[in-house]
C-alpha cells in the first residue's frame, strides 16, 4: 500500500510539473497553485486537426480572397481582450507573441521594402551569418522587435545619480535612441488570405487560411499610423492557436481553442481584396459604402458560383 501510494504521488507531482508549463491549464508556473476546482488539460495538450487530403486534380474551381477581422465589432471581441494575459486567457495577439517569442516555434516573415512589398512570405526572420558569426536567439528577437514589433524613438538620457534628464554644454537634453515597442492593445485588426475551392472529390466548397497578419494602430516619431508589420504563415500558427483557450460567454467549461475558432469561421469579416488582374484592392476603387457593397457582391458570387456547380 505504501508503495503504491508513493507511486501514485509520484505520477501525480510529475502531472502537475508538466502541465503547470503549459497555457491556460489553471495551473501556475511560479507556485503551482490550480486556479480552479480541475486542470484543464483538454486545450492545453490538444493536437490540431489535419486538413484533408487536397489534389490538383480535384480542384475544380479556387478563388483567393483577402479578408480584414476588425477587432472592433462585438463579435471578434474574442479575438482582442483580455488586453493583459490573465491565469487561464489571452488575446490572439499575446498568442502570436508568445509563439514567437516564447516558444519559436512561429516564424515571422517581413513585408518587405518600398515596391517589394506583399504577402508571399519572401522575407522570413531567421538566424543570419554576419561575418561569419551566427546570430543567437536573443540577437533574432532584438532584431525581430526592432523591425516588426517597435519603432525608433528618442528618449533623454537620464543620470544614474540623480534620476534628471543629462544635458550637453549648451543646456539641452541629450537624447539616445530607444525601441518602443507596440502593445498588444494597439492591435486593431487582422489580414487574413485565405483560399476558396470546390473539392469535386467529396463535392463541397472548402477554405484555407493561408496567411495572416496583425494590423496595429500606433504612434511613431509622433505620427499616427496604421499598417500591418509582417505576415504569419496560418498553418504553422495552428499548432500554437489549438492550445490555448478563447471565451465563451456562455459556459466556462466548454471552451475552444482559437484553432476551432478560424476553423468554425466564428468571426466577422469584410473582403478587401480578391485574386485580379491587376492585383488590386477593393478600396481605391470604391470607399465608404460602396466598399462593403462591393464586398458583398465578391461574396455573392461565390455563394452562387457554388449552387451552380450543381445545375452543370
Amino acid at each position: 500500500m505504501i508503495k503504491r501510494f508513493l507511486e501514485t504521488t509520484t505520477l501525480l507531482l510529475l502531472f502537475f510539473n508538466a502541465t503547470a508549463q503549459l497555457p491556460s491549464t489553471g495551473v501556475s508556473a511560479g507556485s503551482g497553485v490550480l486556479d480552479g476546482v480541475y486542470v484543464q488539460e483538454h486545450i492545453p495538450t490538444k493536437r490540431a486537426i489535419q486538413y484533408t487530403h487536397l489534389r490538383e486534380a480535384d480542384v475544380m474551381w479556387s478563388k483567393r480572397v483577402w479578408r480584414y477581422i476588425d477587432l472592433r465589432e462585438k463579435q471578434n471581441h474574442t479575438l482582442y481582450y483580455p488586453l493583459e494575459p490573465i491565469s487561464d486567457r489571452m488575446s490572439l495577439m499575446d498568442v502570436i507573441r508568445h509563439g514567437i517569442f516564447d516558444e519559436g516555434s512561429i516564424t515571422v516573415y517581413g513585408i518587405g521594402f518600398g515596391q517589394d512589398i506583399d504577402d508571399q512570405f519572401r522575407y522570413p526572420y531567421k538566424k543570419e551569418n554576419i561575418n561569419g558569426v551566427m546570430e543567437t536567439d536573443a540577437d533574432l528577437k532584438s532584431r525581430i522587435i526592432t523591425e516588426c514589433f517597435g519603432c525608433k524613438t528618442q528618449i533623454a538620457k537620464i543620470d544614474p545619480l540623480t534620476f534628471l534628464p543629462e544635458e550637453d554644454q549648451y543646456g539641452n537634453p541629450i537624447m539616445i535612441d530607444t525601441i518602443s515597442e507596440y502593445l498588444s492593445r494597439e492591435v486593431i485588426g487582422f489580414k487574413i488570405k485565405e483560399d476558396w475551392f470546390f473539392d469535386k472529390q467529396r463535392s463541397v466548397m472548402d477554405v484555407r487560411i493561408i496567411g495572416i497578419a496583425p494590423v496595429f494602430q500606433s504612434e511613431c516619431e509622433g505620427q499616427q499610423f496604421t499598417s500591418e508589420l509582417f505576415w504569419l504563415y496560418f498553418p504553422e500558427c495552428r499548432y500554437v492557436f489549438q492550445n490555448f483557450f478563447v471565451y465563451n460567454p456562455h459556459n466556462d467549461a466548454q471552451r475552444m481553442s482559437f484553432d476551432d475558432l478560424f476553423w468554425k469561421r466564428d468571426f466577422n469579416s469584410y473582403i478587401h481584396k480578391e485574386s485580379n488582374i491587376f492585383d488590386r484592392l477593393v478600396n481605391p476603387t470604391h470607399r465608404g459604402v460602396d466598399a462593403l457593397l462591393e464586398s458583398e457582391k465578391i461574396k455573392g458570387e461565390m455563394f452562387r458560383m457554388e449552387h451552380d456547380l450543381w445545375n452543370l
